[in-house]
Order: C-alpha cells, then sequence, then structure tokens
C-alpha cells in the first residue's frame, strides 16, 4: 500500500502463529499506524481503522482479524529495502461508535512478542547455571516466535552451596531482573518478517551511527524540531561494601563509574547523587562489585534531546537502540548520541510518515569535531 507521494510502501501482516499479508478489507479500513520502539519501556503498537457497520455488527470485528492476542507484523519500504518496525501481539482493542457511515473508529493496541513472556509466573532453579545461559534458556522456550538468543556471557558461575538463582516471577520479569542486576538490558528487535532478535546483554553503542540529523544547514536540514535538556540529578554514583568471610570485617567498594562504552561526550555530567547496594554485603567480593556497578550504570542520561524527523528529507527509517549524529547545533550539544525512542506514524490516505524520536548521552561537548551526513 504506498503512502502517497513519499514513495514509501507500508506492509501489514496479521495472523496468528504465523501472520500473513493482511486482507484488502482490512488495508483499506486502516486509517493510522503508530510503532513505538523505547529502549527502556519496551515496543508497542497502535492501529486505527475506520469501520462502516453492516446488518447486525462491523464486518471487521466479526472476522477476527485483530483480535486479543493475533500477531502483527509492521514494515515499510523505503526504495527497495523492506524493514520490519514490530513483531508484535495484539493485547487491546477499542470500538468508538459514530453517528453516522464510516464514522466509527477500531483502535487495536499491541505490545512487541515479549509480551507472550509475560504471561505465566513460574517457580524455577538453575542452579551451578551463571546468568547467561539462564538466559538462554528461557528464551529458547518462545522459538515459535522466531526468537533468536543473543545473550552476552557474565564472569560470575554460582556454586549451589553458595547460591543458587531461582525465579519466582513471569520470564519476562526475570530476563530483566537478571539483566538489571548485571547492568546489561533485554529487549527483543525485529529483523526481518517473523524473525526477532533476543538481546541480553549490555547498553550497545559500538553499531555504525545512522544517517545525521540535521538542523540550521539550509537544503540538507531533515528535521522539523529539535531541543535539548540537561538533567544534573540524573547521574547516579553508587556505593557498598562486602563482607570478608574469615574475620567477617566489611571491606567498602569504591565508587565505580558507569559502563557506557564507548563515551559519546567530553564533558560528562558528575554524578552527584550517591545510592547505596545495600544487598552486597551478602555477596562475594565480585557479585558485590558488580551490583554497584550496575547500579551507577542503571542511572538515566542526564543529556537528552527530542525532535521529529521530515522523513522526506531524511529518507531513512530512525531505528531506537542505535547511536546517531546531531549536527548544526553547536559544539556543546552537537555530536553522537544513543536513540532512546523512536515513534512511526503513518497516514497511508493522507501520504504522511513522521518520525519521532528521543536521544541521550552521559555529557556536553562532542568528542568528534564533525558528524558526516
Amino acid at each position: 500500500m504506498l503512502t502517497g507521494e513519499l514513495g514509501i510502501r507500508l506492509m501489514l501482516l496479521v495472523g496468528d502463529t504465523v501472520p500473513l499479508p493482511a486482507s484488502g478489507e482490512l488495508v483499506s479500513a486502516l486509517e493510522q499506524v503508530q510503532v513505538t520502539s523505547d529502549a527502556a519501556g519496551g515496543d508497542g503498537f497502535q492501529l486505527t481503522f475506520r469501520l462502516s457497520r453492516g446488518l447486525v455488527d462491523y464486518p471487521l470485528l466479526l472476522s477476527g482479524a485483530v483480535d486479543p492476542f493475533k500477531r502483527v507484523i509492521v514494515g515499510v519500504m523505503l526504495g527497495a529495502v523492506p524493514q520490519v518496525l514490530i513483531d508484535g501481539i495484539v493485547t487491546h482493542q477499542q470500538l468508538t461508535p459514530g453517528s453516522g457511515p464510516g464514522e466509527s473508529t477500531l483502535t487495536v493496541t499491541g505490545r512487541d512478542v515479549s509480551v507472550m513472556m509475560d504471561l505465566e509466573e513460574a517457580n524455577e532453579e538453575y542452579p551451578n547455571q551463571p546468568d547467561f545461559v539462564i538466559a538462554t534458556t528461557v528464551i529458547g522456550r518462545y522459538a515459535q516466535y522466531g526468537l533468536v538468543p543473543m545473550p552476552t556471557p557474565t564472569a560470575d558461575v554460582p556454586i549451589m552451596l553458595q547460591r543458587v538463582p531461582r525465579q519466582a516471577e513471569t520470564d519476562l520479569a526475570f530476563l530483566k531482573r537478571m539483566a538489571e542486576r548485571n547492568g546489561y538490558v533485554f529487549y527483543v528487535e525485529p529483523v526481518t518478517f517473523g524473525v526477532n532478535t533476543a538481546y541480553w546483554g549490555p547498553q550497545t553503542r559500538v553499531a555504525p551511527p545512522q544517517p545525521a540529523l540535521t538542523t540550521g544547514m539550509g537544503s540538507a536540514d531533515n528535521l522539523t524540531g529539535i531541543h535539548f535538556s540537561q538533567d544534573g540529578l540524573a547521574p547516579v554514583a553508587a556505593s557498598g561494601a562486602f563482607v570478608e568471610p574469615i574475620s567477617r570485617t566489611a571491606i567498602p567498594i569504591p565508587q565505580l563509574p558507569a559502563l557506557k562504552l564507548p563515551p559519546l561526550a567530553a564533558k560528562p555530567v558528575m554524578p552527584r547523587r550517591t545510592r547505596m547496594s545495600r544487598g552486597s554485603g551478602q555477596e562475594s567480593p565480585a557479585r558485590a562489585a558488580l551490583s554497584v556497578l550496575a547500579a551507577a550504570t542503571n542511572a538515566p542520561d542526564p543529556v537528552t534531546a527530542e525532535g521529529e524527523v521530515d522523513t522526506a528529507r531524511y529518507g531513512h527509517v530512525l531505528r531506537a537502540r542505535g547511536i546517531v549524529g546531531v549536527r548544526g547545533v553547536g559544539l556543546s550539544y552537537g555530536g553522537m548520541y544513543y536513540v532512546r525512542r523512536v515513534t512511526h506514524t503513518l497516514r497511508p490516505a493522507a501520504g504522511a510518515y513522521t518520525q519521532s524520536f528521543s536521544l541521550s548521552r552521559e555529557g556536553t561537548v562532542s568528542l568528534l569535531p564533525a558528524v558526516l551526513p
């Protein structure tokens, strides 16, 4: 389905375990698509359909095509390369009846396929297994949703006589809890249609940068607006101690810097707040130090930027959890940023495609003398 003059093709697949191209009835009723990719809050989507009522009910509702727990894949094609925005599951419907023909709307909301990990709580033990092996095992239970495990190894190997990792929550909550205590993140990201990576590891900043976001440079501009902010209370220093097992002496752990590599700013905002790792006294020295490091790493970035991309000028899909350069805003706030959130909004009938974004990094002043387009 072409979205007008932009030459962007929207692709919609729906179904049960294996989604198929949407029917003509579903496509013609589609009014708006909104997909949000959020590095912190997870990915979600919202589809809005314009409905006409039949003799006894709305045909689209009777078909059950977008009932809860249907699988939905949304993709776009800019040029010749298709890109999947989300592979998700419908979780909610909202019907708004209208007074005249074609004035009723159906809004369908859902989350990425990781929501299927969040349905059933479990009580499990994983003796003598490091966290990354446990994560691989848990993710492997959801192969029918195209999840490919991508865990990053962890150094701590628990011994049964000292500690046994236990699960007392849903698989998704368990994976996120294990990730947080290692200073890691967990998310599901589509690779292609029906295939998703389940990443469990540190926040990555080593991917090739995406095409730059540009403002104040005349014909090279591709933003409709951008603004920056700096929160001096966002960074957090962490402290803690572990107990030496023979003398039972509490040994303090020195404050450790946040593990966000590579750095993106030459002038990082120094933390003024300190958080105590209160459970470190019951852990081994290595595990206690990791808890302190994770607390500092999990703190939010103090410098953020929000704005909107002119997709026609930008010519690309901006992806969350990647790196992008910002040009034309000066040395202090220009340079490379981590893309925290992107909201894609498509209106097929109007031929409109906008991308609003949120960026972040640990400080000001670019590390690079210039940002490439």
